[in-house]
Protein backbone atom coordinates (compact mmCIF):
# COMPACT_ATOMS: atom_id res chain seq x y z
CA UNK A 1 0.00 0.00 0.00
CA UNK A 2 2.75 2.40 0.93
CA UNK A 3 4.64 1.48 -2.23
CA UNK A 4 1.64 2.27 -4.48
CA UNK A 5 1.18 5.63 -2.79
CA UNK A 6 4.83 6.41 -3.39
CA UNK A 7 4.53 5.55 -7.11
CA UNK A 8 1.43 7.72 -7.44
CA UNK A 9 3.25 10.63 -5.77
CA UNK A 10 6.22 10.30 -8.16
CA UNK A 11 3.94 10.20 -11.21
CA UNK A 12 2.00 13.23 -9.93
CA UNK A 13 5.21 15.21 -9.34
CA UNK A 14 6.48 14.21 -12.82
CA UNK A 15 3.34 15.50 -14.52
CA UNK A 16 3.39 18.67 -12.43
CA UNK A 17 6.97 19.34 -13.56
CA UNK A 18 5.93 18.84 -17.20
CA UNK A 19 2.98 21.20 -16.79
CA UNK A 20 5.19 23.82 -15.11
CA UNK A 21 7.76 23.57 -17.96
CA UNK A 22 5.05 23.94 -20.63
CA UNK A 23 3.45 26.89 -18.87
CA UNK A 24 6.85 28.56 -18.34
CA UNK A 25 7.83 28.15 -22.00
CA UNK A 26 4.50 29.56 -23.11
CA UNK A 27 4.82 32.57 -20.83
CA UNK A 28 8.42 33.24 -21.95
CA UNK A 29 7.43 32.87 -25.62
CA UNK A 30 4.56 35.31 -25.23
CA UNK A 31 6.84 37.76 -23.45
CA UNK A 32 9.40 37.81 -26.24
CA UNK A 33 6.74 37.88 -28.93
CA UNK A 34 5.20 40.97 -27.38
CA UNK A 35 8.62 42.54 -26.91
CA UNK A 36 9.78 42.06 -30.47
CA UNK A 37 6.39 42.93 -31.96
CA UNK A 38 6.86 46.40 -30.50
CA UNK A 39 9.91 47.14 -32.70
CA UNK A 40 9.27 50.40 -34.58
CA UNK A 41 8.50 50.31 -38.30
CA UNK A 42 11.57 51.15 -40.42
CA UNK A 43 11.87 54.71 -41.73
CA UNK A 44 11.55 54.63 -45.53
CA UNK A 45 11.71 57.34 -48.19
CA UNK A 46 8.58 57.58 -50.31
CA UNK A 47 7.46 59.74 -53.24
CA UNK A 48 4.03 60.95 -54.31
CA UNK A 49 3.33 60.20 -57.98
CA UNK A 50 2.82 63.36 -60.07
CA UNK A 51 3.01 64.50 -63.66
CA UNK A 52 6.37 65.90 -64.77
CA UNK A 53 7.83 67.10 -68.06
CA UNK A 54 9.21 64.46 -70.40
CA UNK A 55 10.83 64.72 -73.82
CA UNK A 56 12.78 62.68 -76.32
CA UNK A 57 16.30 63.83 -77.16
CA UNK A 58 18.57 64.03 -80.19
CA UNK A 59 22.26 64.39 -79.32
CA UNK A 60 24.73 66.03 -81.68
CA UNK A 61 27.81 68.29 -81.76
CA UNK A 62 28.71 71.64 -83.26
CA UNK A 63 31.12 74.59 -83.16
CA UNK A 64 30.44 77.93 -81.47
CA UNK A 65 30.27 80.78 -84.00
CA UNK A 66 29.71 84.43 -82.98
CA UNK A 67 26.59 86.15 -84.27
CA UNK A 68 28.62 88.91 -85.93
CA UNK A 69 32.25 89.03 -87.00
CA UNK A 70 34.45 91.37 -89.01
CA UNK A 71 38.17 91.21 -89.82
CA UNK A 72 40.68 93.94 -90.63
CA UNK A 73 44.12 93.42 -92.15
CA UNK A 74 46.54 95.97 -90.70
CA UNK A 75 50.19 96.67 -91.46
CA UNK A 76 52.18 96.92 -88.26
CA UNK A 77 53.88 100.19 -89.23
CA UNK A 78 50.42 101.85 -89.54
CA UNK A 79 49.52 101.39 -85.88
CA UNK A 80 49.86 104.63 -83.93
CA UNK A 81 48.82 103.40 -80.43
CA UNK A 82 48.53 99.98 -78.75
CA UNK A 83 45.38 98.01 -79.55
CA UNK A 84 43.47 96.73 -76.51
CA UNK A 85 42.97 93.11 -77.50
CA UNK A 86 40.43 90.96 -75.66
CA UNK A 87 38.59 94.08 -74.57
CA UNK A 88 34.86 94.70 -74.91
CA UNK A 89 33.97 97.93 -76.65
CA UNK A 90 30.75 99.57 -77.71
CA UNK A 91 29.55 100.41 -81.21
CA UNK A 92 31.43 103.38 -82.76
CA UNK A 93 34.24 103.20 -80.22
CA UNK A 94 37.80 103.06 -81.60
CA UNK A 95 39.29 99.66 -82.38
CA UNK A 96 42.61 100.92 -83.81
CA UNK A 97 44.24 104.26 -84.66
CA UNK A 98 46.26 104.04 -87.85
CA UNK A 99 48.31 106.57 -89.78
CA UNK A 100 45.77 107.11 -92.52
CA UNK A 101 42.52 105.97 -90.90
CA UNK A 102 40.68 105.05 -87.71
CA UNK A 103 38.89 101.72 -87.36
CA UNK A 104 35.70 101.98 -85.29
CA UNK A 105 33.44 99.24 -83.98
CA UNK A 106 30.46 98.49 -86.28
CA UNK A 107 28.66 96.84 -83.33
CA UNK A 108 29.24 95.95 -79.66
CA UNK A 109 31.90 93.27 -79.40
CA UNK A 110 35.38 92.07 -78.46
CA UNK A 111 38.72 92.81 -80.15
CA UNK A 112 40.91 89.79 -80.86
CA UNK A 113 43.99 89.09 -82.95
CA UNK A 114 44.76 86.34 -85.41
CA UNK A 115 48.23 85.78 -86.84
CA UNK A 116 48.94 84.77 -90.38
CA UNK A 117 50.54 81.42 -91.09
CA UNK A 118 54.26 81.40 -90.32
CA UNK A 119 55.12 80.29 -93.85
CA UNK A 120 53.73 83.54 -95.26
CA UNK A 121 56.07 86.51 -95.56
CA UNK A 122 53.20 88.87 -94.71
CA UNK A 123 53.09 87.42 -91.18
CA UNK A 124 56.15 89.47 -90.20
CA UNK A 125 54.69 92.78 -91.29
CA UNK A 126 50.90 92.43 -90.83
CA UNK A 127 48.30 91.33 -88.34
CA UNK A 128 44.65 90.42 -88.71
CA UNK A 129 42.31 92.13 -86.25
CA UNK A 130 39.09 90.23 -85.52
CA UNK A 131 36.12 92.03 -84.09
CA UNK A 132 33.38 89.69 -82.91
CA UNK A 133 30.04 89.90 -81.14
CA UNK A 134 29.74 86.65 -79.10
CA UNK A 135 26.67 87.79 -77.11
CA UNK A 136 24.74 85.44 -79.36
CA UNK A 137 26.36 82.16 -80.40
CA UNK A 138 25.07 80.04 -83.22
CA UNK A 139 25.97 76.62 -84.55
CA UNK A 140 24.83 74.74 -87.63
CA UNK A 141 24.18 71.04 -87.05
CA UNK A 142 22.98 68.12 -89.15
CA UNK A 143 19.92 66.23 -87.90
CA UNK A 144 19.53 62.66 -89.22
CA UNK A 145 16.70 62.41 -91.72
CA UNK A 146 14.72 60.01 -89.50
CA UNK A 147 14.19 62.82 -86.96
CA UNK A 148 13.26 65.50 -89.50
CA UNK A 149 9.46 65.25 -88.87
CA UNK A 150 9.98 66.09 -85.18
CA UNK A 151 12.30 69.10 -85.52
CA UNK A 152 10.54 72.46 -85.33
CA UNK A 153 11.71 76.05 -84.96
CA UNK A 154 11.74 77.07 -81.30
CA UNK A 155 12.45 73.62 -79.83
CA UNK A 156 14.58 73.89 -76.64
CA UNK A 157 18.20 72.71 -76.71
CA UNK A 158 20.46 71.85 -73.77
CA UNK A 159 24.07 72.86 -74.44
CA UNK A 160 27.25 71.58 -72.79
CA UNK A 161 30.66 73.20 -73.21
CA UNK A 162 33.85 71.26 -72.45
CA UNK A 163 35.21 74.10 -70.32
CA UNK A 164 32.17 73.99 -68.01
CA UNK A 165 31.91 70.40 -66.83
CA UNK A 166 28.61 70.55 -64.89
CA UNK A 167 27.08 73.64 -66.48
CA UNK A 168 24.10 73.50 -68.83
CA UNK A 169 23.49 76.41 -71.22
CA UNK A 170 20.16 76.81 -72.99
CA UNK A 171 19.50 77.41 -76.65
CA UNK A 172 16.79 76.84 -79.23
CA UNK A 173 16.29 75.88 -82.86
CA UNK A 174 16.40 79.17 -84.78
CA UNK A 175 16.01 78.03 -88.39
CA UNK A 176 15.82 74.93 -90.57
CA UNK A 177 16.82 74.06 -94.11
CA UNK A 178 13.90 73.48 -96.48
CA UNK A 179 15.22 70.18 -97.84
CA UNK A 180 17.15 67.07 -96.88
CA UNK A 181 20.81 66.99 -97.90
CA UNK A 182 21.13 64.08 -100.37
CA UNK A 183 24.79 63.46 -99.51
CA UNK A 184 24.47 63.28 -95.73
CA UNK A 185 20.78 62.24 -95.53
CA UNK A 186 20.28 64.93 -92.91
CA UNK A 187 18.43 68.17 -92.26
CA UNK A 188 20.53 71.24 -91.46
CA UNK A 189 19.40 73.21 -88.42
CA UNK A 190 20.78 76.36 -86.80
CA UNK A 191 20.90 76.55 -83.00
CA UNK A 192 21.30 79.88 -81.21
CA UNK A 193 22.41 80.43 -77.60
CA UNK A 194 22.34 83.62 -75.54
CA UNK A 195 25.88 84.34 -74.34
CA UNK A 196 25.51 87.73 -72.70
CA UNK A 197 28.44 87.16 -70.31
CA UNK A 198 30.68 85.89 -73.13
CA UNK A 199 31.21 82.60 -71.26
CA UNK A 200 31.14 80.50 -74.44
CA UNK A 201 34.21 81.29 -76.52
CA UNK A 202 33.91 81.30 -80.32
CA UNK A 203 35.37 78.13 -81.76
CA UNK A 204 34.46 76.00 -78.72
CA UNK A 205 33.12 72.48 -79.21
CA UNK A 206 29.47 72.31 -78.15
CA UNK A 207 27.42 69.25 -77.23
CA UNK A 208 23.70 69.59 -77.97
CA UNK A 209 20.64 67.72 -76.68
CA UNK A 210 17.63 68.75 -78.75
CA UNK A 211 14.38 68.07 -76.92
CA UNK A 212 11.30 67.11 -78.94
CA UNK A 213 7.94 65.44 -78.32
CA UNK A 214 7.54 67.54 -75.17
CA UNK A 215 4.79 66.18 -72.92
CA UNK A 216 3.55 65.81 -69.35
CA UNK A 217 3.39 62.24 -68.02
CA UNK A 218 3.34 60.47 -64.68
CA UNK A 219 6.93 60.03 -63.54
CA UNK A 220 8.74 58.43 -60.61
CA UNK A 221 12.42 58.32 -59.55
CA UNK A 222 14.34 55.54 -61.30
CA UNK A 223 15.44 54.33 -57.85
CA UNK A 224 11.81 53.38 -57.13
CA UNK A 225 11.66 50.66 -59.78
CA UNK A 226 12.37 46.99 -59.12
CA UNK A 227 13.31 45.02 -62.25
CA UNK A 228 12.64 41.28 -62.28
CA UNK A 229 13.31 39.68 -65.65
CA UNK A 230 11.36 41.62 -68.26
CA UNK A 231 8.89 43.05 -65.73
CA UNK A 232 8.98 46.20 -63.62
CA UNK A 233 7.52 46.65 -60.15
CA UNK A 234 7.07 49.32 -57.48
CA UNK A 235 6.08 49.12 -53.83
CA UNK A 236 2.95 51.18 -53.27
CA UNK A 237 2.19 52.43 -49.75
CA UNK A 238 -1.43 52.16 -48.58
CA UNK A 239 -3.33 54.11 -45.91
CA UNK A 240 -2.00 51.80 -43.18
CA UNK A 241 1.57 52.49 -44.34
CA UNK A 242 1.99 48.93 -45.56
CA UNK A 243 3.76 48.09 -48.81
CA UNK A 244 2.06 46.50 -51.80
CA UNK A 245 4.16 45.11 -54.66
CA UNK A 246 2.60 46.18 -57.98
CA UNK A 247 3.58 45.64 -61.60
CA UNK A 248 3.95 48.74 -63.79
CA UNK A 249 4.62 49.52 -67.45
CA UNK A 250 7.30 52.12 -68.15
CA UNK A 251 8.19 54.50 -70.97
CA UNK A 252 11.18 56.80 -71.45
CA UNK A 253 13.86 57.78 -68.95
CA UNK A 254 14.80 61.44 -68.45
CA UNK A 255 17.11 63.07 -65.89
CA UNK A 256 16.69 60.40 -63.21
CA UNK A 257 12.96 59.86 -63.71
CA UNK A 258 11.01 57.09 -65.44
CA UNK A 259 7.83 57.71 -67.40
CA UNK A 260 4.89 55.58 -66.27
CA UNK A 261 2.53 54.23 -68.93
CA UNK A 262 0.31 52.05 -66.75
CA UNK A 263 0.08 50.66 -63.21
CA UNK A 264 0.15 53.79 -61.01
CA UNK A 265 -2.30 56.66 -60.57
CA UNK A 266 -1.48 60.28 -59.80
CA UNK A 267 -1.29 60.98 -56.06
CA UNK A 268 -0.37 57.45 -55.03
CA UNK A 269 2.55 56.91 -52.66
CA UNK A 270 5.45 54.63 -53.54
CA UNK A 271 8.72 53.60 -51.91
CA UNK A 272 11.39 55.67 -53.67
CA UNK A 273 14.65 54.28 -52.20
CA UNK A 274 16.10 51.22 -50.49
CA UNK A 275 14.02 48.57 -52.25
CA UNK A 276 16.34 45.76 -51.13
CA UNK A 277 15.07 46.21 -47.56
CA UNK A 278 11.40 46.22 -48.56
CA UNK A 279 9.08 43.23 -48.78
CA UNK A 280 5.33 43.00 -49.51
CA UNK A 281 2.95 43.83 -46.64
CA UNK A 282 5.76 45.44 -44.62
CA UNK A 283 4.71 48.24 -42.30
CA UNK A 284 6.96 51.31 -42.71
CA UNK A 285 7.36 54.80 -41.32
CA UNK A 286 7.14 56.95 -44.50
CA UNK A 287 9.38 59.97 -45.06
CA UNK A 288 8.31 62.06 -48.06
CA UNK A 289 11.26 62.99 -50.25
Amino acid sequence: MKRSKKIISIITIFFLVIVIVIVARTLIGNHFQKKFSKWPAPETYISIVNEINFANKINTFGTAIPAQSKSYKVEKYEILSPINFNQRIKKDEIIAKLKNRVITAPFDGVISKRFFSEDLEVSTTSILINFEDPSIIYSDVNIPEIFAPFIKIGLPVDVKVSGYKDRIFFGKIDSLANRINEDTRSLEARIIIENLNFEILPGALLEFSIRYNLRKSLGIPDTAILIEGDKSYVFKVNEENKTIKSEIFIGDRLDGFIEIIKGIDSGEKIVSEGLKKISPNLEIKPIIK
